[in-house]
């Protein structure tokens, strides 16, 4: 590694650290009483998911993308995965599947809350 690299490295950890409202994991944080994913972008519940199913599929997953488990990320506490129609793994929280919303264009954006009654931002 060069020196450069690692400055960069030391700089990105002091910025997590300073930062106490966030607490994260390897697929979203929670981050001003609400969860985000690692792109800051807001995560939202269907109020249809029942019994740790994921009930958005096809053109519902287009505008609601699942928040998908990559790679080998291992569930933990009250963080799980729940098998999609198409067999990928999506990350719950609480047994509720989580989505991002493509409305939302920049991290903070909240436009899917009390969207036709159902979604709701993801919170702790």
């Amino acid at each position: 590694m060069t020196r450069h690299t690692l400055n960069w490295m030391a700089l990105f950890t002091a910025a997590a650290l300073a930062l106490p409202s966030v607490a994260s994991a390897d697929h979203a944080m929670a981050k001003n009483g609400m969860f985000v994913d690692q792109a800051g972008m807001t995560l939202y519940t269907f109020d249809k998911d029942a019994g740790g199913k994921s009930m958005c599929n096809g053109e519902c997953a287009k505008n609601w993308p699942p928040l998908m488990v990559m790679g080998k990320e291992a569930a933990k506490d009250d963080w799980t995965h729940v098998t999609r129609d198409d067999g990928s793994m999506q990350w719950a929280y609480k047994g509720k599947p989580l989505y991002t919303f493509v409305k939302d264009k920049k991290a903070g954006d909240m436009t899917g809350d009390g969207m036709k009654d159902v979604w709701h931002v993801a919170k702790p």
